[in-house]
Parts: structure tokens; C-alpha cells; sequence
């Protein structure tokens, strides 16, 4: 999860229409998994940890992030939630990785570091931006190294250690209008090999647009997990062989 979005967003990350869609989309493909406890890594916040120790099921959860400034602990409805700037070994029978592969130079070294570290038969899931065509100021301004398709994900995982049981692209509903706004931008940088200026995509929006897109993304969540043709973002579910 990225820091940087969340200092924007704030308090009101939970009502955002792009982290709510992102959390179902994350519930939707866990479904059946009933995780006892829950390794984030690259939590940022712990938004998603959050979201699994109140709406998943999970009675423990532990945030990893070395940006975090100290080691804390707090409770989520009585759930104990840890955040570590690092941790060694793990337990945990379910690990997240939300939008963190792409920001590393050696996405296979991270992830199989932490394969490595976890039981065996732990489920992990994986969510990273789709389509290298896509590429905008967005992922300049955040610091990504690179974008992903289904098969490029598949292939990272299975390299890191992980059997995939399925992927697929999420946020369908939208994906048009961004394909719209961002292909200017993609041309420009076909022709000249720079990449665009840095500059940050998400905001706050008003209630009713909010809204409109918040309902688009749920609308898409019945075919979510079956959509193997284009999306904003890349969703993989795997296990620890």
C-alpha cells in the first residue's frame, strides 16, 4: 500500500471509493480461505490488515513496512494488530502483498524471500498495477519500477516459489476512462523514451462521484475472479508449495 496516497487521503481512505472497491475485490478472492492470521507486508497503514481482522475473519494480523518509524502494537476489536519494520520468521497462514512488487528492482528476490519464511500451504495474495502502457506520472510520482500483466505475474510467482491458483485483473468498470486519459501520455513516451513528470492521481472525490464508482467496481465483482482480459489492476491468488 502506498504511503503517499494515504497521507492524501487520510482518515477517509476507508470511504474511498478506489480502497473499498480494491478491499472487496480482496475478500472476493480469499473467499473459502477463513485465514487465522495475517502477514502484511508493505502495510503502510494497515488498511488491508484492518479490513481482514473485521471483515475477513482473521483473529491476528502483523503490518511489515521499514518505513514504519518504531515497532508498535494496537487492537482491532480486540485482535491484536502488530506493525514491525521487519520481521524474520512468520506463522501467519496468510500473507498480503497490495501493491508492493511493483516498486522493487527484484520483484522475484522480495517475494521469495518471503515464500521462503512461510508455512507451507499458506495462502498469499498479490495486487499490482496492470499494463506497461498504462504507465503515467501516477507511477512516477509513486516510484514504480515497472507494470504487469496477468501472465508477467503468474510467471513472477511461480519463479518466487508460489503454485498459482488464480489471477486475474480487477477494476474493469473503470478501466476505459483511464485507458482514455493515459494513452496520450503512453504515446508520448513510446516516441521519445522519457518517462512523463511525476504527479499524483488520487484525490478525494465528491460524494456523488464517489459513489458512481464505488457502485461501478461492485457491479464487476461477480466476474472479478474470471476476468483474465484487461483491468487496472492485477490480482493474484497463490499457495506455498
Amino acid at each position: 500500500m502506498d504511503l503517499l496516497e494515504q497521507d492524501i487521503l487520510g482518515d477517509a481512505i476507508g470511504e474511498h471509493w478506489y480502497y473499498r472497491s480494491k478491499s472487496r475485490a480482496m475478500l472476493r478472492l480469499l473467499h473459502g480461505t477463513a485465514p487465522r492470521s495475517v502477514l502484511d507486508i508493505g502495510a503502510g497503514s494497515g488498511f488491508f490488515a484492518r479490513e481482514l481482522l473485521t471483515r475477513g475473519g482473521a483473529g491476528r494480523a502483523t503490518c511489515v513496512d521499514p518505513n514504519y518509524p518504531a515497532d508498535r502494537d494496537e487492537a482491532v476489536d480486540g485482535k491484536p494488530l502488530l506493525f514491525r519494520r521487519a520481521v524474520t520468521s512468520t506463522d501467519a497462514d496468510l500473507l498480503l502483498l497490495m501493491d508492493v512488487l511493483e516498486h522493487v528492482d527484484d520483484d522475484v528476490g522480495l517475494l521469495g524471500g518471503y515464500v521462503r519464511m512461510a508455512p507451507r500451504g499458506a495462502t498469499v495474495l498479490l495486487t499490482v498495477p496492470a499494463f506497461e502502457w498504462l504507465w503515467s506520472g501516477h507511477d512516477v510520482y509513486l516510484g514504480h519500477r515497472r507494470r504487469y500483466t496477468v501472465a508477467r505475474l503468474e510467471a513472477t510467482a511461480r519463479a518466487a516459489g508460489l503454485v498459482v491458483d488464480r489471477a486475474c485483473y480487477g477494476f474493469a468498470a473503470v478501466f476505459p476512462l483511464a485507458a482514455v486519459l493515459r494513452l496520450p501520455g503512453a504515446l508520448r513516451r513510446g516516441a521519445t523514451g522519457q518517462d512523463p513528470p511525476p504527479r499524483c492521481e488520487m484525490r478525494r472525490h465528491g460524494v456523488l462521484a464517489n459513489r458512481v464508482l464505488d457502485a461501478a467496481c461492485a457491479a464487476e465483482l461477480p466476474v472479478f475472479p474470471f476476468n483474465r482480459l484487461f483491468g487496472l489492476s492485477v490480482f493474484l491468488r497463490g499457495r506455498v508449495a
